[in-house]
């Protein structure tokens, strides 16, 4: 379901060197590269968004949820038996979250709770969490649970992708850069995203290079593409 790092790059080369318009270096494909995946990334979010608030008595609609959520499968994590502290204290960073989808203990899912609410639930003894009612909240890349002696939770959630390589050996010889498969990150999003990920690279290509044809015709096409998909 990856797209092919080395494919995307080749083609971005080819297309700017067909008339001579300019070259991207690794360094600056891999850079702009991640940038253009975490735009696409965050536009599945907006995305779902309008379609689960359009009428879903619409034939057309079920396709796109159901195309929607193919795309965002490959992101779709499940952290099995993550460690509550003795503080009921649980980190995120090892698990590359972007968003949380449900924490989970013995099958019940824990409640997400704001700062405020969270602080005067722990307070009172009537509304005191318990292991059949437990909560949590959210601060950055942890999450504070209650109570705080439940040992071992599940949390299924949205990853982050990560972050694109074309990785290369150079070629003293030469002076070119070899491609090398090791060490390389492809790009995680769905196949069918490859054509906009070549235009949008394109269009940054453009100024990065400073040639304003190639920004206008990626973008045109870029947008050309998303009214195409929404129809």
């Amino acid at each position: 379901m990856a797209i092919s790092v080395d494919t995307v790059y080749k083609t971005v080369l080819l297309i700017l060197n067909k008339e001579q318009r300019g070259y991207m270096t690794p360094d600056e494909f891999n850079k702009i590269g991640q940038q253009v995946q975490l735009e696409i990334f965050e536009k599945y979010f907006e995305d779902l968004n309008q379609i689960v608030r359009a009428p879903q008595t619409d034939a057309d609609y079920a396709d796109r949820l159901s195309y929607l959520e193919e795309k965002l499968s490959g992101f779709e994590k499940l952290g099995v038996d993550e460690s509550v502290t003795g503080t009921g204290t649980i980190s995120l960073t090892n698990l590359n979250v972007h968003r949380l989808n449900t924490v989970t203990y013995n099958d019940i899912e824990l409640q997400k709770v704001g700062r405020k609410e969270y602080y005067n639930i722990i307070k009172s003894p009537l509304t005191k969490p318990t292991e059949s009612h437990p909560i949590y909240l959210q601060e950055g890349n942890s999450l504070k649970i209650q109570p705080v002696d439940m040992g071992l939770v599940d949390i299924s959630y949205i990853s982050k992708p990560l972050e694109i390589k074309w990785n290369f050996v150079p070629d003293e010889g030469l002076g070119i850069f070899v491609y090398t498969s090791n060490g390389t990150t492809n790009f995680e999003l769905h196949s069918s995203e490859q054509t906009e990920v070549i235009l949008k690279i394109l269009a940054y290509a453009g100024i990065v290079i400073r040639d304003p044809q190639i920004i206008q015709a990626a973008t045109t096409q870029v947008q050309q593409q998303n009214i195409n998909e929404k129809r």
